[in-house]
């Protein structure tokens, strides 16, 4: 047993929880699994996993909430197909069972690397043969991913057609493309580690999209510096190249990825971060009324409640003293299923009667709007870099404000204050 196996200390013969690829991750690179309905689970990054452990009481309505450490490994299932399990960690059982996981699918349909189990987790020693295939067969897979995800770098902006009349959030689990790469990354990355490693600390947090029918969520990399404390020559030179030739540099935010669900239209559009890097900030504040239009009209309502937790968000990062959210990402979520709304001569029978169909540009004097208070989501998100004196190993202390992400803020405000002022609000 490897001293990183040893180290994990898992309870025994408990039972685990199978993860399931989240399929609403727009941005970043590091894979998020799916826990439960309500839970997500990532990779624990010991800095991320002090922001959340002390992060100040006023932030926690803006960040995920923090539900505590799983340890995750691979297993076999009844096909013989590898997946990934969670379990809790010696003395925390209670985490696993706590968490309602009823709704996961069997082993057998999820999280598939291969028919058969590969040889790489055993502990015997393979003849020099299969081992000589087995890494040209590694290597040809690792090139075609590679050609995969190349290919995704380029198509940058995707649109898809969806079956309007059919469920809408399980189309939605095939389409995005985003997703599905950099969960493929992550399974390779463990994969290729897997002889020296089998278990790895991964952190649980709530699932922001679980209480949307159909999540809409745009993921935007704040602040006007991108890279860590501890980044090396290279990394920071990397990020700052990043920042100069994108909107970073100009107004402290650019696109990192979007989902879309247009209803008007029927269509599902993703950009990824390479089309954000690009955007010009006219070309971002089009981006953002795109976010927001549903396929026929600008989502007035959900402007109003965005710039109000904005607002909000900017006062109170403006009293943190000495964070740094380096790399840290902001994301807005609302619904994209939208709800019809009868003319004002309708009966009670109409009423009964009205159906998403009513979305049909031949509704007539049926107006496809959402009924009542539209619920939007702000929150912040990825702190693997983020610094603050409190912390104490860290070399670098900063004081005051982070006035690189609060400069950011301010703008995405002003910018959403443009639209809505421009779309006669």
């Amino acid at each position: 047993m490897s001293p990183a196996f040893r180290a994990m200390d898992v309870e025994p013969r408990t039972k685990g929880v199978l993860l399931e690829p989240f399929v609403h991750q727009v941005g970043g690179h590091s894979c998020v699994l799916r826990f439960n309905e309500t839970t997500l689970c990532k990779p624990l990054v010991p800095r991320e996993h002090q922001f959340y452990e002390t992060l100040p009481a006023e932030m926690r309505k803006f960040t995920p909430q923090y539900k505590g450490v799983v340890s995750v490994r691979f297993e076999e299932d009844e096909d013989r197909n590898l997946c990934l399990i969670a379990y809790p960690l010696k003395g925390d059982h209670g985490i696993v069972d706590s968490l309602d996981n009823s709704d996961c699918e069997p082993k057998s349909k999820l999280l598939r690397w291969a028919n058969k189990k590969h040889h790489v987790l055993e502990t015997e020693k393979s003849p020099k043969d299969w081992v000589r295939q087995h890494r040209k067969e590694e290597k040809m897979k690792s090139h075609k991913l590679e050609e995969e995800f190349e290919w995704l770098k380029k198509s940058e902006v995707l649109y898809y057609s969806v079956e309007k009349k059919g469920n809408v959030s399980s189309q939605l689990k095939h389409y995005n493309p985003w997703s599905m790469k950099c969960h493929q990354q992550q399974l390779q990355r463990m994969k290729e580690n897997a002889k020296h490693r089998n278990q790895y600390k991964f952190i649980l947090l709530e699932n922001l999209t679980s209480r949307y029918e159909v999540p809409c969520v745009l993921d935007l990399k704040m602040g006007t510096r991108q890279h860590g404390d501890d980044a090396s020559e290279e990394k920071a030179a990397n990020q700052i190249r990043k920042c100069q030739q994108s909107t970073s540099a100009v107004i402290g935010v650019r696109v990192c990825g979007m989902q879309v669900y247009q209803a008007g239209s029927g269509q599902l559009m993703f950009m990824n971060k390479y089309h954000g890097r690009k955007l010009s900030v006219q070309g971002f504040k089009e981006a953002l009324f795109q976010f927001f239009h549903n396929g026929r009209y600008l989502r007035r309502e959900l402007l109003g409640p965005v710039l109000k937790k904005l607002a909000e968000l900017k006062a109170i990062l403006e009293r943190q003293e000495s964070y740094r959210f380096y790399s840290s990402s902001l994301l807005v979520i609302y619904d994209g299923k939208e709800w019809p709304e009868v003319a004002l001569d309708s009966d009670a029978e109409d009423l009964e009667d009205l159906s998403e169909e009513s979305a049909d540009e031949s509704a007539g004097a049926y107006a496809y709007k959402p009924i009542g208070t539209s619920s939007v989501d702000v929150r912040m998100i990825d702190f693997a870099h983020t610094t603050c004196r409190l912390y104490g190993e860290d070399s670098v202390v900063h004081e005051g404000q982070d006035a690189g992400y609060i400069f950011g803020l301010q703008s995405l405000i002003d910018i959403v204050t443009e639209i809505s002022e421009e779309s006669g609000e």
